[in-house]
């Protein structure tokens, strides 16, 4: 369809501003209309930390066929935000073909930090489903930024039964691109995702981005690095008393798959990818590798309930 191809400008339906206010990140703007509800706690994470917390989400739990969000940011010089949501966004059946759409645009200022870090999108059978995200940046902004989505409802038997997903990411550093990304799926007349995924139900992406996160892109690339090397060893078919032992035809695949690389300038940005068959335990490796966030957000990204 054209307007999944192209999305069109729509028109704000959620604005936010994050300023200083006498020393700490403070959300000094925060619009919304409906479909989309914004909420800014006044008290989230840590008080030492100074960085500000929004909460996006939908009336009625999800987004309908048809629906257009469309949302700014923009975190002022020297500040912090976060924005998560509080359950995954779901994606209800489409009707007449109708996409729902999001739109995101974020301006990360000087020394400012902006850590997306949203729940999954579920998208549920029939479901089409189009957004795009687009972050302004300059040399010193840090950007944290997760994208993920899942098979459906898949506990219920509903795997990879929706008719189309697209999720684009552009971070434009001063104007210029510096990171373009673009995940499609489509059912196919000669293959359904269904059988292209396999037995996989989740399919994750992390970037990291500035100079106050390198720390944490060298653990990851690093943890990713000897977790892969372990889950992916050949077996071992010589030698010793392993060497009678009849290998399957088959190995088991691993239940999750990351890889990481780097991305621009010296590699200054570094995007991870991660494939699994469990929410669960994408939620863990996200604990696990955002948890040194904790300083600058005052709270653990993706907590354990």
């Amino acid at each position: 369809m054209e307007a999944e191809a192209a999305m069109a400008p729509a028109a704000a339906t959620g604005a936010v501003r994050v300023e200083k206010v006498r020393g700490r990140s403070a959300v000094t703007r925060c619009f919304a209309k409906y479909p989309l509800k914004l909420i800014a706690p006044s008290k989230a994470g840590r008080a030492s930390s100074g960085a500000a917390w929004l909460y996006a989400i939908t009336y009625g739990g999800g987004i309908v066929s048809g629906d257009i969000i469309s949302c700014t940011v923009a975190v002022g010089d020297g500040c912090a935000a976060a924005m998560t949501t509080q359950a995954s966004t779901k994606v209800y059946k489409a009707v007449d073909s109708k996409c729902s759409e999001q739109v995101l645009e974020a301006r990360v200022g000087e020394d400012a930090l902006f850590a997306l870090i949203p729940d999954p999108v579920t998208c549920f059978s029939m479901a089409r489903y189009h957004q795009k995200q687009v972050f302004h940046v300059f040399p010193n902004s840090n950007l944290v930024v997760v994208d993920w989505f899942t098979s459906g409802r898949y506990e219920s038997g509903e795997k990879w039964n929706f008719s189309f997903y697209k999720s684009i990411n552009h971070i434009l550093l001063e104007d210029q691109p510096l990171f373009i990304d673009s995940v499609l799926l489509e059912q196919s007349s000669n293959f359904s995702i269904a059988d292209r995924m396999q037995e996989y139900n989740v399919v994750a992406m992390v970037i990291l981005l500035g100079p106050k996160l390198k720390h944490i892109q060298d653990q990851m690339q690093d943890e990713v690095k000897k977790m892969m090397s372990v889950q992916l060893r050949p077996p071992t078919s010589a030698g010793g008393r392993y060497s009678t032992r009849s290998q399957p035809l088959h190995p088991q695949r691993p239940p999750i798959i990351a890889s990481c690389s780097p991305f621009g300038r010296m590699g200054t940005g570094m995007v991870a990818r991660i494939t699994a068959v469990s929410t669960e335990s994408v939620y863990s490796f996200l604990r696990h590798h955002l948890a040194a966030l904790e300083p600058f957000l005052g709270a653990c990204p993706y907590p354990a309930s």
